[in-house]
């Protein structure tokens, strides 16, 4: 009966928490717990959650995890309160009420095992009962009713001692208050100011943390990114953190000190030992609350930040996977390099390589004639259709070299697009790409990589380690389990939202659907090479490990084209085929005569088909797919055309007006791609001429956007850009410190660099609209440049 209402009490904790009821909360609960994925629950149980969408599953699901963490937290502490025989009916109501692992842990303190304190050994000496009489009566001299406490034999010599150890009994006693420290705490989170100061003799070791040298802002107030950017200098010991209560630093202590005081009843009338009791709360605040709430406020503030942080990670891994796909075209991949020579790999529509060779039209060999030749010849003799060009070192070089062969081709229907090789060397070394082509030379692989994410990105990316992609904030400061886990959800939404060809798609995308393990996901490759394509979808049931259960989370993502059933084509759930049949039977036509046909669908009721099992949701659901059976929600594909004779950041004359890719987005604003080696940034301040919360508002990874050249700074590889198309250049400033800038590097080893954030204006983290005077400036703030990898990650 306990666990019951504990189960609905988390339902309706959690229902509120994300905008539902708890009958919703309740239901999708029960389904997480029976093994389904948060895809097959958004999409085919929306009669049982009442249409909760797949972002307020993947938060359920979070809070599921942390609300079960407390609950088993909370009986552990009763147990061992219990145990002490110290659990008073008072206490266990208030670790009842306990809402969150904080407060849980505050009423636990002075009941948790701990070392020997000086508290203990003074209680063992018999000083609680001096401690207790001056708080009890502070008419009492403290020295004279100290003297009768002293005993040699328990280690308190003096009255000195005796009163030091009852002072060290009322600083603990205070300190665990739970009440007190909970106050405390929220005060302090919300008026405390993070202050950062430089290690004596880190100055020019720590060039690139100079705008921390001496800096203060509000924790409760400073961005994501910058907080991370801190917590790095202080790990790197570049910098000591402080957390001061206010402003005016002394002012908030004295506060704190005050409210230790009155908590305790303790006020200065002129009375013998109020001087002493006093003294007491100023160490309880400044030698233990004080510094046991920084690291605990420090915690709480690194958990929000590294939250957002994968949150962008997230994002930005979504936009990358769910770009464009150039579809079943023959492409041959550049992978672009200097003295080891450009790879090239050839791969036909279904991304089969036919060919791999490598050229040298760079330095130190400039073989260009002979390089132009080799990609001429080849996109000849496979019918080539686009040509992919890697994003790294000499990438400029090699696509004018691509130019060049497309001229001379005569082929109208060849194009040239450049595309992200991030974590592209990563899958080369991968056990995936060996297994994958056992005899081809790591360095081919890349190249391979490359043509094959030009034609699906999302097939591709799949087979390489999320966190490697490179498109984070900030992503090896924060923790990598929770990073890893809520990259493997976003990939595992991605993967389901657009669906998967079972007979062409490898083992990495399939252990991708919903309820696929990886061995499953190569059962399913090896039984369709040994017996050939799947024709229907219920032969997987045929798959070792597959049964029935598992069929029921994954079918409705599996697609199978060119099948004996029309509707394996599509996202409609096998078990929701009798409502097809009930449709197809009242338009009176063939199933293949009904899919796509618009106007008929548009004209039925949903109401008509509804039975007790699937709903209104569903069946409207099944009409839009019937209108466009395995429809891609992926955008059409584009590609940006990069500026002749714009190759090198010294090719860039401010005011210029370029067309770019959107590289990776950040709480500041947006790295773009203008074809240069290094990614310009748009401020948040000048991606749009309106205000701009969140810049994914109004740009994620893959756009095309244009943008004009604010500033740049050539020997720091710095690129200030625009989309306020208006703004005006600004005159140059004077040389900034190390670490300052706007954009990102692109060297021989392909790694980028990481940023921070200095305040750009309005509020901190999040600036407001300013004239176009004002955007170079707030570019030129950033500092450590953050987007991890082009190739490695």
């Amino acid at each position: 009966m306990q666990d019951i209402k504990l189960a609905q009490q988390i339902a309706q904790t959690i229902a509120n928490e994300i905008g539902a009821q708890a009958a919703q909360a309740k239901a999708a609960i029960a389904l997480l717990d029976e093994g389904a994925s948060v895809p097959f629950i958004a999409r085919y149980r929306k009669e049982v959650t009442g249409g909760l969408d797949d972002t307020q599953l993947r938060n359920l699901e979070v809070r599921l995890t942390y609300l079960r963490e407390l609950e088993d937290r909370r009986k552990a502490v009763l147990a061992s309160i219990q145990e002490q025989g110290k659990l008073s009916d008072a206490l266990r109501e208030d670790i009842l009420a306990a809402d969150t692992k904080s407060r849980l842990e505050d009423l636990y303190l002075p009941y948790k095992a701990k070392r020997r304190t000086k508290a203990q050994i003074a209680r063992e000496a018999g000083l609680e009962p001096l401690a207790d009489g001056l708080l009890a009566d502070p008419g009492l001299d403290p020295q004279a009713f100290a003297a009768g406490f002293v005993r040699a034999d328990k280690g308190v010599a003096d009255s000195k001692a005796a009163l030091e150890g009852a002072r060290a009994i009322l600083m603990e006693r205070w300190g665990e208050d739970a009440a007190l420290v909970g106050e405390l705490r929220q005060w302090l989170a919300e008026q405390g100011v993070i202050r950062a100061r430089v290690a004596e003799g880190k100055q020019s070791e720590g060039a690139k943390y100079r705008d921390y040298f001496d800096h203060a802002e509000s924790l409760a107030r400073i961005p994501s990114h910058r907080l991370l950017a801190l917590f790095r200098a202080r790990r790197e010991e570049i910098l000591f953190l402080e957390l001061d209560p206010g402003k005016e630093a002394e002012a908030g202590h004295q506060y704190a000190e005050g409210r230790v005081a009155r908590n305790a009843g303790i006020a200065d009338q002129g009375r013998p030992a109020d001087r002493w009791l006093l003294d007491a709360c100023r160490l309880t605040w400044r030698a233990k609350l004080h510094m046991h709430l920084l690291l605990d406020l420090f915690n709480q503030a690194r958990e929000k930040a590294e939250a957002e942080a994968i949150g962008v990670f997230g994002d930005n891994l979504k936009d990358l996977l769910l770009a464009a796909p150039a579809g079943p075209k023959a492409v041959l991949g550049l992978d672009p390099g200097i003295r080891t020579g450009c790879k090239i790999a050839v791969v036909d529509a279904t991304g089969k390589l036919l060919a791999t060779d490598t050229i040298y039209p760079h330095e130190p060999r400039r073989q260009w004639e002979q390089s132009l030749q080799t990609i001429k010849q080849l996109c000849s003799r496979h019918n080539v259709e686009l040509i992919a060009i890697g994003n790294g070192t000499a990438s400029r070089e090699t696509d004018k070299l691509a130019g060049e062969a497309i001229k001379a081709s005569n082929n109208p229907r060849l194009q040239k697009v450049v595309v992200s090789e991030a974590g592209a060397s990563v899958y080369s070394a991968s056990e995936f790409a060996a297994r994958e082509f056992p005899g081809l030379d790591v360095s081919l692989r890349g190249a391979v990589s490359i043509a094959r994410r030009l034609q699906d990105p999302l097939a591709e990316l799949v087979k390489i380690e999320p966190r490697a992609i490179g498109v984070g904030q900030y992503q090896h400061d924060v923790d990598q389990f929770r990073l890893a886990k809520a990259l493997d959800a976003r990939v595992e939404d991605c993967v389901n939202a657009v669906g998967v060809y079972v007979n062409t798609a490898s083992a990495a995308l399939l252990s991708r659907v919903s309820g696929l393990s990886s061995t499953v996901a190569e059962n399913i490759v090896r039984h369709r090479d040994e017996n050939g394509p799947f024709k229907r979808r219920k032969e997987l049931l045929k798959v070792p490990r597959l049964g029935e259960k598992t069929f029921e989370q994954c079918a409705g993502f599996l697609r199978i084209a060119d099948g004996d059933e029309p509707l394996d084509a599509s996202a409609v759930h096998p078990e929701a085929y009798p409502v097809v049949e009930r449709i197809v039977a009242a338009a009176a036509r063939p199933i293949k005569a009904v899919l796509g046909d618009g106007s008929l669908l548009r004209g039925l009721k949903p109401e008509q088909f509804t039975d007790a099992t699937f709903g209104v949701p569903t069946v409207r659901d099944i009409l839009k797919e019937l209108e466009k059976p395995g429809r891609d929600p992926r955008p059409e594909f584009k590609a940006a055309r990069f500026a002749d004779g714009v190759e090198d950041i010294k090719d860039l004359r401010e005011g210029m007006i370029l067309e770019g890719v959107v590289s990776n987005v950040a709480a500041f604003g947006a790295f773009v791609d203008i074809g240069v080696h290094q990614d310009g940034l748009v401020h948040i301040s000048a991606l749009s001429d309106s205000y701009v919360k969140d810049p994914r508002d109004v740009v994620k990874a893959g756009d095309i956007v244009k943008v004009k050249v604010l500033e740049v700074d050539v020997a720091r590889k710095r690129i200030a850009l625009t989309r306020r198309l208006e703004d005006a250049p600004v005159a140059k400033k004077p040389e900034q410190g190390a670490g300052q800038g706007a954009s990102l590097r692109r060297d021989g080893s392909g790694q980028r660099g990481q940023p921070r954030q200095a305040n750009g204006g309005g509020r901190p983290g999040n600036p407001s609209p300013r004239p176009a005077q004002s955007a170079a400036p707030a570019n030129s703030a950033l500092a450590e440049a953050f987007a991890r990898a082009r190739k490695g990650g």
